[in-house]
């Protein structure tokens, strides 16, 4: 029995390690994607079983996204697989070279996922009663992939409608990324689709994309967090708890890292607070907090304990490259207790 399902685009990424993408020459692949990396880090670090809905286009190339996702743990016996033309024409799989950054250079993520076969995913192509009747216990989404296309919008709200249906806690992530928006509205656009989803949602991961005039806004500073989350809780009246990371960065490589989130029946809490955290590859943290938060709510720990769950994991993710956790549970419980980094033997 699958505990929890995600609904996403799952690319594959290309990293050229210390380099810069416009000048290397070789490249590691990994897989990655916003909703994906949450049930990788469920499975892989606090051992749930986890499932992911996406579709591939059939050639080598989405057999080897099968391949990283099957090394991974994830289910992907609901993978849909549309069929290949020979050069992507009417559907390709998605690509994302990432720079990690370091020093003054920021993280850098240039995408090419148009027209890709998630992308072109309809109402009525998952049959979500089927995926959801088998004692699933989570569902969990985002914005990336709702703003692929107006059809994934309309899957994603499919999705998480038979989710309420079914009893599942249901989670979502507003995600804004500009790229996906430039030609689509702006984050005016991604405002609205955000607030439409969120309302079907218990859970919002990075609250503060619901906060302030639009996404992408100016940075808050700490004694702003509370309203801003309070001001999220307001606009999605359903949703029981939000939640959101919170990082300053003084450079590419260093960050002080930390989590808040709001319940009515808590209030305002905070995670641990990790000041000058080292940073190898930044990408897939804010993911890797949700994995672990998911996984503290899910076995029943106050929100306080799913926040440290978050704020370590995601921590973790950070010291290794690619999107995906590489970190053990005893690692996470470990920092939580003492944040010792003294060598194992």
């Amino acid at each position: 029995m699958t505990d929890v399902v995600a609904l996403g685009e799952v690319m594959l990424r290309f990293d050229p390690g210390e380099g810069r993408i416009h000048t290397a020459r070789t490249f590691q692949v990994w897989e990655g994607g916003g909703e994906y990396n949450v049930v990788r880090g469920l499975r892989r670090c606090f051992g749930l079983r986890t499932a992911i809905v996406t579709a591939l286009a059939d050639n080598a190339v989405g057999r080897l996204v099968e391949d990283l996702m099957l090394q991974g743990g994830v289910d992907t016996s609901l993978i849909r697989w549309v069929p290949d033309d020979g050069i992507g024409r009417t559907a390709r799989n998605g690509l994302n070279f990432v720079e990690r950054g370091y020093g003054p250079r920021g993280a850098l993520g240039v995408s090419d996922r148009a027209h890709t076969a998630v992308g072109q995913l309809r109402p009525g192509d998952v049959d979500w009663d089927a995926v959801f009747a088998a004692g699933r216990r989570w569902f969990h989404t985002g914005g990336i992939f709702a703003g692929l296309s107006e059809t994934t919008l309309d899957v994603a709200e499919e999705a998480m409608a038979a989710a309420r249906r079914h009893g599942l806690t249901v989670s979502y992530d507003p995600n804004y990324r500009p790229s996906i928006w430039a030609d689509r509205g702006g984050p005016d656009r991604a405002r609205e689709v955000d607030l439409r989803l969120a309302r079907h949602a218990d859970v919002v991961v990075g609250a503060l994309g619901l906060a302030g005039p639009r996404p992408g806004g100016p940075r808050r500073g700490a004694d702003e967090i509370p309203d801003a989350l309070l001001e999220a809780a307001d606009r999605v009246p359903n949703v029981s708890i939000v939640a959101t990371t919170l990082r300053e960065v003084s450079a590419a490589d260093v960050n002080d890292w930390s989590s808040a989130a709001w319940s009515a029946e808590t209030g305002f809490v905070t995670g641990p607070r990790m000041r000058g955290l080292h940073v190898l590859d930044r990408v897939g943290s804010g993911d890797g907090f949700a994995a672990g938060l998911i996984h503290g709510l899910l076995t029943g720990t106050s929100l306080e304990r799913a926040l440290a769950y978050g704020t370590a994991h995601g921590a973790l993710v950070m010291t290794t490259p690619g999107d995906a956790s590489m970190a053990s549970l005893a690692e996470v419980e470990a920092l939580i207790a003492n944040g010792s980094v003294h060598v194992t033997r």
